[in-house]
């Protein structure tokens, strides 16, 4: 057995250093064609990288035939880039972040005190909407300051056991953090880092090419400008598709004829869809047809006629052994649950990261109203707060008539959208344990407590587990009668 480092990431900098002449060589698209190779080559892996990079423009012909030609595309997720995204809205990281397969660090609103500054979205030219934008963007960001302030007093009375240690101090400022930045508007610059494959750099080029969003147009233009004189062999296919371009068909009544959202209640409102029928039983007759060799109708069967106390004894058993840590296995996937939910958008920048569900997101609606933190409303700032929103939602309407969808810029992050979800119980397990913990924040743990009580309705047994890291060692202690055991 032969195991080789075949490479990792190197900085850009590191790279011009080592090729100060812009020499082709230093290419990830070698890799692209060495692994290429494997399947139809009795030569070392080893050895075909290293022809490879002796010969590069050999090398990018094979790419282009067979990404091209050949139909084998997997081959372009050898090559993979990191990206260095700033200055970008919050809007356009929420069209960034939308991809699976790739991996983001985000600067968090949470911790880092923002400084007022927005990207002034390119649509909007005439100079009636300029001044009514930046108006709108100064009085929130000046409520910003305010509440952060006026927030931070309050914490720092309410909790002076916390301002003993550096660490505890910067916990209380970041609460404060937190919940002023609900006024924030979503034209606020953040940034992220990103890692992508160059396969899935087309899928977000191709995207990004429809989007009615000016900075998100150019977002990809830039990143294809960055990437196509390291890589054009396998980044070959930029442009949407027929088929891409083409919206989903819906029904052709007009939007009047549809019932209006209504005012949802505080909180994020939360309606079961649709969930797995019988999942408890599905999930062991899966593991019986795996580990047996079974027909799953056959498994099926016999775990039917099984008595309710023996498979809820199985359950016991096999969740005895696990920690909080622990990831439930695959036949967890076969079962899963869909809801509909209401969220503000601070809500749905988290809600946002788990992306092996699938989310769905209408546009924002100031009709669903705004989710106001209660540490605003004890601190005496609501008023204040909502005659903001409601500037906002004024300003809105009168830029959207003139800018469209630029006008979503303007909106909070207290404002709302739904989002229709669907997540198989593995990934559950995974949303619960993280954003019900005691330690999340607290928009979304009111979201992932909600969601954990109506899967245990439905799915008892095999959602008897579900709860926040936080709350593992008392959860088990209730089902077991004992705490549980530590790590070997």
């Amino acid at each position: 057995m032969r195991v080789k480092l075949a490479g990792f990431n190197i900085d850009t900098d590191v790279l011009r250093r080592l090729d100060p002449d812009g020499q082709p060589y230093l290419t990830p698209e070698t890799l692209s064609a060495a692994y290429a190779r494997i399947s139809r080559s009795s030569l070392p892996v080893d050895q075909l990288r290293k022809k490879a990079c002796q010969d590069v423009v050999k090398a990018r012909r094979s790419n282009q035939r067979i990404i091209f030609e050949m139909g084998h595309h997997s081959v372009a997720e050898h090559a993979v880039f990191n990206f260095d995204i700033m200055g970008v809205s919050r809007l356009a990281l929420e069209e960034i972040e939308k991809f699976r397969l790739v991996s983001y660090t985000e600067k968090s609103q949470r911790y880092v005190t923002l400084e007022g500054d927005q990207v002034m979205p390119r649509e909007i030219g005439d100079a009636e909407c300029k001044k009514l934008f930046l108006a709108t963007v100064r009085r929130q960001n000046r409520f910003y300051f305010k509440a952060f302030h006026a927030l931070h007093r309050r914490l720092r009375r309410r909790f002076p056991q916390e301002l003993a240690c550096a660490g505890g101090r910067k916990q209380v400022e970041n609460w404060a953090k937190e919940d002023s930045r609900y006024i924030l508007p979503l034209a606020s610059r953040g940034q992220v880092g990103m890692t992508i494959n160059a396969r899935n750099l087309e899928h977000l080029l191709r995207r990004f090419r429809l989007s009615p969003r000016r900075e998100v147009r150019e977002i990809g233009a830039k990143l294809y400008a960055l990437v196509l004189p390291i890589a054009p062999s396998i980044i070959l296919f930029p442009e949407p598709s027929p088929f891409e371009r083409q919206a989903f068909p819906i029904p052709d009544e007009s939007p009047e004829s549809l019932p209006r959202p209504r005012m949802a209640p505080a909180g994020s409102e939360l309606k079961i869809v649709s969930s797995t029928p019988a999942a408890d039983d599905l999930l062991l007759a899966s593991g019986l047809a795996a580990r047996h060799g079974l027909g799953l109708p056959a498994a099926a069967l016999a775990v039917k006629r099984l008595p309710q106390a023996r498979k809820r004894s199985l359950f016991r058993d096999f969740f005895r052994s696990m920690q909080f840590f622990d990831a439930p296995p695959r036949e967890f996937e076969m079962a899963g649950i869909a809801f509909q939910a209401i969220v503000s958008a601070s809500n749905f920048a988290q809600l946002k990261r788990h992306r092996m569900a699938t989310l769905l997101a209408a546009n924002y609606d100031p009709e669903l109203g705004c989710t106001v933190p209660e540490s605003i409303r004890e601190a005496g700032l609501d008023g204040e707060f909502m005659e903001i929103i409601e500037a906002t939602d004024r300003a809105f309407r009168r830029l959207g008539e003139r800018v469209g969808a630029a006008a979503d810029y303007l909106l909070t992050n207290s404002h709302r959208r739904r989002v229709l979800m669907k997540m198989n119980l593995r990934e559950l397990y995974h949303f619960v344990r993280l954003r019900a913990d005691e330690n999340a924040q607290w928009d979304i743990r009111g979201l992932a407590l909600r969601l954990a009580a109506e899967a245990k309705k439905r799915m008892p047994l095999a959602a008897m587990m579900l709860c926040g890291k936080s709350a593992f060692a008392e959860e088990f202690a209730r089902i077991y009668g004992e705490p549980p055991r530590a790590n070997p």
